[in-house]
């Protein structure tokens, strides 16, 4: 089977959002496209359509590629794209067709430091068109994969924000159980003390294996990078794995599940829980807890680290924060039975969220596994 290869520019229309990524705000209403991996959300929507989104630029040159109906607003070096013709291209296709460029549009994308993806390299991409009954029928076999994998991400944001809401009650407004009979002192309820996050956890730096024996890559372990935490609540999946002879060159690296991880180099201050064994690169800081009532309580606290370590790292976008800096930072510790209790209300919140991410990484895979061939033309549509 051979599609006819049609240029972009033939049958799209192509707008960039206005905005600067930092007009995100942390609860907004509508999703805030940028060249991030992660949806970000704002309160003004710009857009009121059915798109493909297409990040524009990025440091690895690792374009975001997303399909969205509704209303929603763009980075300035986002990509909305639309159909010229709806009766010749379904966009949601056209979403699933260029999955498989995303490879070529790194490798055409032009820069140094940052990569950028032109409006010329799009306008004279050429894509595999069908007719529209093919398209509607490929779409109606890829999008429920889709649709469950989105329905699974909401739950999870449901379920995240049950707990941080909780935690903000109790931990940062002060309202905990029986805080109507405790004494404050300085700000700080009896019973609570502040320390620093080496007294919550041994504190591990990552480190990578030498890149230069490709014997250490493309295994089963889990390499932890902070592109795959950002938006993850555990690190499921990951763009890079170890073989047992790459982690073992360095074996003091390996964390166990439910570890804490906190970027600490670029973009500090992303925090994850490890899902599994695993090891990470020198970018992240991981937090072993002393005690298992440490662990949802440290997420959301060293969340709330991040801009102080923007300030002490350099910045918000190239931010340096060591190992001795990150360990030391101070934080509130609460009360040993406040911290069992919220423990124990956040723990079956958060292995539902495990459940629903390693469920999403299966119906990732079956649909990546169904993708090329539904493209390649190995199964009849």
């Amino acid at each position: 089977m051979s599609w006819e290869r049609v240029r972009l520019a033939e049958i799209v229309s192509l707008k960039t959002g206005k905005l600067d990524s930092n007009a995100a705000i942390m609860d907004g209403e509508y999703p805030f496209f940028t060249c991030s991996q992660q949806t970000l959300r704002i309160n003004e929507p710009a857009f009121d359509t059915e798109a493909v989104l297409l990040g524009g630029n990025n440091a690895a040159g690792i374009f975001p590629l997303k399909y969205y109906k509704g209303q929603f607003n763009a980075y300035q070096r986002t990509y909305v794209i639309e159909p010229l013709d709806p009766g010749v291209l379904n966009i949601r296709f056209l979403f699933y067709a260029l999955r498989p460029a995303l490879s070529h549009f790194q490798s055409a994308s032009i820069g140094a430091a940052t990569q950028y993806l032109t409006k010329g390299i799009l306008d004279n991409f050429r894509v595999p068109i069908p007719s529209i009954a093919k398209q509607d029928h490929i779409v109606s076999i890829l999008s429920p994969y889709d649709d469950l994998i989105e329905n699974n991400l909401r739950r999870i944001e449901l379920l995240e924000q049950t707990a941080h809401l909780l935690y903000k009650e109790w931990f940062v407004r002060l309202r905990f159980p029986g805080h109507e009979h405790t004494r404050i002192n300085n700000g700080v309820p009896e019973e609570w003390d502040e320390c620093r996050i080496r007294d919550f956890g041994k504190v591990v730096t990552g480190k990578t294996p030498s890149t230069k024996d490709s014997d250490n890559y493309g295994g089963e372990i889990l390499f932890i990078k902070t592109p795959d935490m950002r938006g993850n609540v555990f690190v499921t999946e990951t763009e890079t794995r170890l073989t047992e002879k790459g982690a073992n060159t360095q074996p003091g690296k390996f964390i166990p599940t439910n570890s804490v991880l906190v970027s600490c180099i670029g973009t500090v201050g992303v925090v994850s829980l490890t899902s599994a064994r695993s090891q990470f690169n020198q970018q992240i800081n991981a937090v072993v807890p002393f005690e298992d009532a440490y662990r949802y309580y440290c997420f959301f606290a060293f969340g709330d680290l991040k801009e102080s370590m923007e300030a002490i790292g350099g910045g918000a976008t190239m931010g340096n924060v060591n190992k001795d800096k990150f360990e030391n930072l101070k934080v509130l510790r609460p009360s040993m039975p406040l911290l069992r209790d919220f423990h124990e209300f956040c723990n079956p919140l958060f292995q539902q969220i495990q459940m629903l991410s390693i469920q999403n990484q299966g119906l990732r895979a079956a649909r990546d596994l169904l993708l090329p061939r539904l493209m390649g033309g190995e199964i009849v549509v």
